[in-house]
């Protein structure tokens, strides 16, 4: 995942004027909510190009990367999910079979010069999340969803790499990225996701036994803590020695999940003191001036969130949510946050020239920040459409109600395939390298906005 302070592109540019709200939100009616995601969705879905000729279905405009656009087509799948509305099905269909690229496994060509373990998986969370909510299945004789979480899982576990900090996936995949050398929670927390959640689906353990192997080592290695508080990564030159401090709420979100399918397979009690443990230790992302409401802590309070970055609480959001359907326990942890953050949110939601763009600050009071983008929007249908999970069925598996067909060999001819790649231009070189020199000043030399 590259992080980009870009500026916004000249759409969102344009909604930056600020009008009173018109997105009401009654949290005890579902078809407010209803009401309430489907405008929150559409002024999302403004920003998305890829469907105009001329364009690259499933690709974003400036300045959005490409794991953004697949995180945005698993909102529109949860948005069909809860609210049965299924206006945006066709234009994510067309998404996501555009980017399946080599070895239907979300790796097209044209992103191999900056793709990251972490920007395949999210593509790949993507086709879980339809799989498991019976998303429309694609036509006779393309890949089913089930599959492409497969081929995801069978591409990325050959890359787990013990030459180093004991193992892990490392963030790029290809050894001429910069950010090669690091080690970071969000790749091999996807990982840990999708393995989890393709054991819960398939009931085969050779996917539990890897997210049990990940889970592991993100503890040994020093990327979760005792208390479950997970950090952003550390770098394989030094062996991962030391660990950068910083936490977000995707890796939070991301193991979230993971750990809830891990218990739903097995009621142990173990597995349920693991995601107990996650549930409480998201403490530090939720208000206590406004009480239970999500923000970033490490960029939010003060305005450093990238474009990246203000999307992250869109995935805790979804995770929570997802966590309760699988995980029925944890109601009284989560709901009572998930709740307050989607009221906030949706007082947010009353600027730009629909008067339904949502700003970042959900602990403003409603005093819109006039940070818009697919991010802020995201984040915001998240957590609102969260709201009507009772009205909806849990996630299916093959036994379950499940009717997205599997392939476990699905990607494994990666191995034998030989890849083809772009040239790489100076500007990719010096995008990543950027990152790469903050990663390691955050490591070695402490960071402003680190937390431990």
């Amino acid at each position: 995942m590259k992080f980009s302070r870009a500026a916004l592109g000249a759409l969102g540019a344009s909604l930056f004027a600020s009008a009173v709200g018109a997105v009401g939100l009654n949290l005890d009616d579902p078809e407010s909510i209803k009401k309430a995601a489907k405008t929150i969705a559409a002024g999302m879905r403004k920003y998305y190009t890829g469907d105009k000729p001329g364009d690259v279905p499933g690709n974003l405009p400036q300045p959005y990367y490409w794991w953004e656009a697949g995180a945005m087509f698993n909102a529109f799948i949860d948005y069909w999910y809860y609210t049965g509305d299924d206006q945006y099905n066709a234009i994510t269909a067309q998404a996501m079979q555009h980017q399946i690229g080599d070895y239907n496994a979300f790796m097209p060509p044209n992103q191999t010069k900056t793709l990251g373990n972490d920007d395949q998986a999210f593509w790949g969370m993507a086709a879980m999340s339809a799989a498991e909510n019976k998303f429309p299945d694609p036509a006779e004789g393309q890949p089913s969803w089930l599959s492409l979480a497969q081929a995801v899982f069978n591409t990325q576990a050959p890359r787990w790499d013990d030459s180093t900090c004991g193992g892990g996936l490392r963030w790029q995949i290809f050894t001429f990225n910069n950010g090669y050398n690091y080690k970071n929670t969000i790749s091999n927390g996807c990982f840990f996701n999708i393995a989890a959640r393709l054991a819960k689906y398939t009931g085969n353990t050779t996917y539990s036994d890897w997210a049990e192997k990940m889970w592991k080592w993100t503890g040994d290695v020093g990327l979760m803590s005792k208390d479950y508080h997970f950090f952003d990564g550390s770098d394989d030159t030094i062996n991962c020695t030391q660990v950068n401090h910083i936490q977000w709420t995707y890796n939070a979100g991301v193991f979230m999940a993971g750990a809830a399918a891990m218990w739903n397979i097995s009621e142990s009690e173990e597995w349920k003191a693991r995601l107990t443990g996650i549930i409480n230790a998201t403490d530090i992302f939720f208000s206590k001036d406004a009480a239970n409401v999500m923000f970033e802590v490490a960029c939010e309070q003060n305005g450093k969130c990238d474009v990246d970055q203000r999307s992250f609480k869109a995935y805790l959001s979804r995770w929570m949510g997802h966590t309760v359907k699988v995980a029925p326990w944890t109601r009284e942890l989560i709901m009572p946050r998930l709740k307050a953050s989607a009221e906030a949110a949706a007082k947010q939601c009353n600027a730009g020239d629909d008067q339904s763009q949502c700003g970042l600050k959900w602990t403003q009071n409603g005093q819109n920040d006039g940070s818009f983008g697919v991010g802020e929007q995201m984040a915001a249908l998240e957590v609102i459409q969260s709201q009507l999970l009772d009205q909806v069925a849990g996630p299916v598996g093959e036994k379950s109600g499940g009717t997205s067909k599997g392939n476990p060999s699905a990607g494994s001819q990666s191995e034998d395939k030989p890849i083809s790649f772009n040239s790489i231009t100076t500007g990719d070189k010096a995008g990543a390298g950027f990152l790469t020199t903050l990663v390691l000043v955050g490591i070695l030399g402490g960071a402003w906005w680190m937390v431990s």
